[in-house]
Formats: C-alpha cells, sequence, structure tokens
C-alpha cells in the first residue's frame, strides 16, 4: 500500500521567536525531519500542508509574511515528489486540492506529523480517517501549546495527549522510533 507523508504547519510562526510558539518545536522538528528523511529515500510522495489565514489581520500565519513560510529545515529535501498545499482552514483537505494529489499520487495510506496536536492534526486525521486512508500519527512528530479553559491552564503535554489517545480511534498513533523499525 502506498504511503504518503502529510506534513501539517510546521511553519516559522510556531518556532522560537515566532508570533505563536509552540513547546518543544525543535524535538518535534527533528522528529519530523527523520520521517521525511524515510520517505525521501524511499521515493514517496510528502505533502507540505501550509496555513495562510485570510484574515488581513492575522496575528501569525499572515498572508506573505515570513512566519507563514515552511521551516526552510524541510524545504531542503530533495524529494523530487514534495508539494505545497495552502489551506485556511484547519482540516488539510478542506477546500483544498490534497485529496486530488493523494489520488494522483495512488497514495493509500497517509503518514501525518506536524503542528498543532489540538487543532489542525486533530481535523486533518479524523478526516483522512473517514476517507479511507487508514493514518499512521507520530505523536513525537506532532506538538502544541498550552491551553486555557474555564480560566485553568491545561500544560501542552496534557493537551497533546489527551488528543492523541483520542485519536488513537481513527489512526495508529506511534513514535517515530517505532515507524522507522516498522517501515
Amino acid at each position: 500500500m502506498k504511503q504518503g507523508l502529510v506534513i501539517i504547519d510546521v511553519q516559522n510562526d510556531y518556532f522560537p521567536q515566532g508570533k505563536f510558539t509552540l513547546v518543544d518545536t525543535e524535538r518535534v522538528l527533528n522528529n519530523i525531519l527523520t520521517i521525511q528523511k524515510y520517505f525521501s529515500e524511499n521515493g514517496l510522495p510528502i505533502f507540505y500542508i501550509q496555513h495562510i489565514k485570510l484574515d488581513p489581520n492575522a496575528t501569525f500565519f499572515a498572508k506573505g509574511s515570513h512566519g507563514a513560510d515552511i521551516h526552510p529545515d524541510l524545504l531542503a529535501s530533495s524529494n523530487q515528489y514534495k508539494q505545497i498545499i495552502q489551506k485556511s482552514y484547519p482540516n488539510s483537505f478542506f477546500q483544498t486540492d490534497l485529496q486530488k494529489k493523494l489520488q494522483q499520487q495512488n497514495v493509500k495510506q497517509l503518514v501525518i506529523c506536524g503542528m498543532m496536536s489540538h487543532m489542525c492534526i486533530d481535523s486533518t486525521t479524523r478526516c483522512a480517517s473517514e476517507l479511507g486512508y487508514q493514518p499512521i500519527l507520530i505523536d513525537d512528530a506532532c506538538t502544541t501549546r498550552d491551553l486555557e479553559f474555564n480560566g485553568e491552564w491545561i500544560p501542552a503535554k496534557t493537551v497533546h495527549n489527551s488528543f492523541m489517545s483520542a485519536l488513537m480511534n481513527f489512526a495508529s498513533v506511534i513514535s517515530c522510533e517505532q515507524f522507522i523499525e516498522i517501515s
């Protein structure tokens, strides 16, 4: 079954000095680069999802900004099958041509990683499952941030783990190391 890698929203604004910093982005980026290397070495397609906010007053991921750019370490890959798909909503399939591009490459299974666990990773993984892509979600190649609810702060690790545990109903949730071992 041909796999495709979907790397979601690994953009400059999520990194230190960005406008919407997430937790532990450098470690997550290193794991994503490991998965990306596997796909590149095996000639498998990679789809970079880039979130662009439509609001002209966006506080991050503003159209045309450095912060909205995909992290440069990812684009250094020499994979000939890499494609950038822009989106404006959490679900990477919604109002994009992702599914069309997956079909053109005859991709039957998605390996998903990126940012943020509780938003775009969650939305895209659930949709990928509903579309029959049997997703594999690389949990240590995803991250998020602390969230506030009802006056309480929920640590990023708790947010991330909660979403990963819920997504086990929609995907095989495994580590980067486990993915490399079974591939």
